[in-house]
């Protein structure tokens, strides 16, 4: 299924199905009220059994009377992020970043600090007296559908809610500048998120999925979501050895090559730039860049 969250006249309608150009509320289909997206996702067996058994019944409103906002605005606790796992990003930023250089051999992990989502359409306000390196990194974010520790890689895909664009807005110099990335990537706004979250049973595991940029509609990255130097099933796998996973966590698994740090000179975001994230059926994320002085 997808799912998105919804405003009609500005008042919030809460998460929806999407279908063949109309939305759903899934309050209305269910007869109920959704407090947060972790109880729809802890939920989620049950709820999907009843969306299908109701669905052919039910009034939808057609997609140009809503407003999509990001699905979630607050996570669970902070983004599990990885960092240099696509190849030819590892190599393009070798040298360039904090003090993890050459291919990993091990995954990288960081946390990415969230007070609230990005939503597709919204502005990414910067201010300029705090970083001017703004770099984009298109990213497939996965979400975790149920508590859960010691994952083995052949059980993984059970432990997937579904998935969604991202991207990893990113301070290079906070990121340089502090030897890690957890305050360059945590700045208010640098984490969006696309209008849709796609079930996990429409998609195969893993998701073989092309995954592009655009700034000002200029191809800057491009690869597919398997292409991976650590696939899905072993960061699940090893992330959750001895850590507990809870419904709504989200790991968002590393960007393709053509981010602006690895151009020579860097091509970092300016004022006014609109950079598009799009991946294959999940859809595609627009944020216009202020820079505020």
């Amino acid at each position: 299924m997808k799912i998105a969250k919804c405003l009609k006249n500005h008042v919030d309608i809460g998460y929806c199905i999407v279908k063949e150009e109309k939305v759903y509320p899934i309050d209305k289909i269910l007869g109920i009220h959704l407090e947060s997206f972790q109880e729809l996702v802890e939920n989620w067996d049950d709820i999907s059994r009843e969306i299908h058994r109701k669905l052919t019944e039910a009034k939808g409103i057609e997609m140009k009377d809503v407003e999509f906002i990001a699905p979630i605005k607050r996570p669970v606790r902070n983004l599990i992020c990885v960092g240099k796992n696509y190849l030819d990003h590892a190599r393009e930023l070798e040298g360039k970043t904090a003090n993890l250089t050459g291919i990993p051999s091990e995954p990288i992990y960081f946390s990415k600090l969230v007070g609230e989502i990005l939503g597709d359409g919204k502005p990414l306000v910067v201010d300029s007296s705090v970083t001017t390196q703004v770099d984009y990194e298109v990213e497939l974010g996965l979400i975790i559908k149920r508590e859960c520790k010691d994952v083995k890689a052949a059980d993984a895909a059970d432990v997937v809610f579904g998935y969604a664009v991202f991207n990893d807005y990113s301070a290079r110099d906070l990121q340089t500048r502090h030897i890690q990335w957890h305050r360059g990537k945590s700045l208010d706004g640098f984490t969006a998120m696309g209008s849709f979250i796609i079930t996990a049973d429409e998609i195969d595991f893993p998701p073989s999925l092309k995954i592009k940029s655009y700034v000002n509609e200029e191809l800057r990255q491009e690869g597919v979501t398997d292409n991976l130097i650590f696939s899905l099933p072993t960061l699940l796998e090893d992330f959750s050895k001895g850590l507990t996973l809870l419904p709504g966590d989200i790991m968002i698994t590393g960007t393709p090559s053509g981010v602006g740090m690895g151009f020579n000179p860097p091509r970092y975001l300016k004022d006014n730039d609109v950079v598009k994230c799009e991946i294959e059926r999940l859809g595609t994320l627009c944020n216009r860049v202020v820079m505020k002085k």
